[in-house]
């Protein structure tokens, strides 16, 4: 039986046990124990793969580079762009009530900061706090230096530990089917169906536009690099990434899965080994949606007019703030203030709707991560063949 089918039936029995027999609180353990295990090993695995794959890189891996950093980045832009679109042609608004959330970035320049602070953080540290841009920093130098100094029996011996690394993932993925079990059946016991009645219009348009985002943008993109029928590629991501994704609501514990996809996929993982988790950080078209959606539906509750420039430069905004969104559950909502002072507002207002985001993100964060995580694969497979129809022609 093919672990997909495997996992949906594990999301049957979480649901039903949810529904009927939620007090099996042991159920909803093997959920967390599933994402802490994969929590645990991706860090391990980046810094090994991305190390053994510039160790013993060949020529030819920077143009797909830059193609792919240009999908991530170029899609993370035009998802905010849909949500800007999507904000206007449906404007809603919210309830905001007094509440207190977790600090969120001033601005910008705080983003920044923080981003070249964790590059340069404690390789170490990095690894078991799971700080994937000071991985990939470190990795590369590593990767880099062992390429120029070390004999081929050292590098040999890296290769050998990576694919050890890779073996333990492809382990804890056959388990998914029990992981997702437990986290459906957390979801249904714990969630009730307030939020759909609450804040059902302001979930609507967040989920439309990531809807859009990944059936109608992404297909697009992918058809103008490839120029064949998107939609095969489109739907394997996301049932075998996008699906997993949904429920463990971590672009960082999904790595694993999408470097197993590409795998199977074909694809080079010299490439992919360094895609893949660059992706996790920088390719956030989910987080850039939430951004702009939350912030111009503030925007519309305090009755601020909102021009078509200051509203292209929040779809700016919303694109470099989600470059420095975390890979965890809701990492995305505490950039929302930061956008909303691009109006005036105060954080005071906007903490509010950050409260507001938590309580929809049950179903708006499991949305959010799916796109962000299937679309690292997606664009990593687009790159990869757009270099071999190169190479064809």
């Amino acid at each position: 039986m093919s672990l997909v089918l495997r996992i949906l039936i594990g999301l049957v029995i979480g649901a039903l046990l949810g529904l009927f027999c939620p007090q099996c609180y042991a159920v909803g353990i093997l959920g967390k124990v599933f994402v802490s295990a994969l929590k645990a090993i991706a860090p391990v695995l980046v810094a090994v793969l991305v190390t053994a794959s510039i160790a013993k890189a060949k020529g030819g891996l920077g143009s797909r580079f830059r193609t792919v950093i240009t999908l991530y980045m170029f899609t993370t832009f035009m998802a905010a762009v849909v949500a800007l679109v999507g904000s206007f042609m449906f404007p809603v608004t919210m309830r905001l009530r007094e509440a207190t959330v977790d600090s969120a970035p001033g601005g910008l320049d705080e983003v920044f900061t923080n981003l070249l602070t964790n590059m340069v953080s404690n390789p170490l540290y990095s690894v078991t706090s799971a700080n994937y841009i000071g991985i990939l920093f470190w990795a590369i130098l590593v990767g880099v230096a062992l390429r120029l100094k070390a004999n081929e029996r050292t590098i040999q011996v890296v290769d050998d530990f990576s694919e050890v690394i890779s073996l333990v993932v492809k382990w804890v993925i056959q388990f998914a089917p029990f992981g997702i079990m437990g986290l459906v059946f957390a979801s249904v016991s714990e969630s009730g169906l307030e939020i759909f009645t609450d804040y059902g219009k302001l979930l609507l348009l967040l989920v439309g536009c990531m809807f859009f985002t990944a059936l109608i943008l992404n297909p697009l993109i992918v058809f103008i690099f490839l120029h064949r029928n998107p939609y095969p590629l489109v739907f394997q991501c996301i049932r075998e990434s996008g699906l997993q994704a949904f429920f463990t609501r971590s672009s960082a514990a999904n790595i694993p899965v999408n470097m197993d996809l590409c795998r199977r996929l074909g694809l080079d993982p010299n490439f992919y080994s360094v895609s893949i988790p660059l992706g996790s950080t920088i390719n956030m078209s989910g987080a850039a949606v939430t951004i702009t959606v939350i912030s111009l539906a503030v925007a519309h509750t305090v009755g601020i007019e909102v021009t078509f420039l200051s509203a292209l430069f929040l779809s700016l905004i919303a694109t470099l703030g989600a470059c420095g969104t975390s890979g965890v559950a809701g990492g995305s909502l505490l950039l929302v203030p930061m956008a909303c002072s691009l109006f005036g507002i105060s954080p005071d207002v906007s903490m509010q709707a950050v409260a507001v985001g938590f309580i929809i993100g049950v179903v708006q964060d499991s949305v959010e991560t799916a796109l962000n995580s299937s679309s690292d694969a997606l664009f990593t497979a687009t790159a990869e063949f757009h270099e071999q129809i190169k190479k064809n022609r």
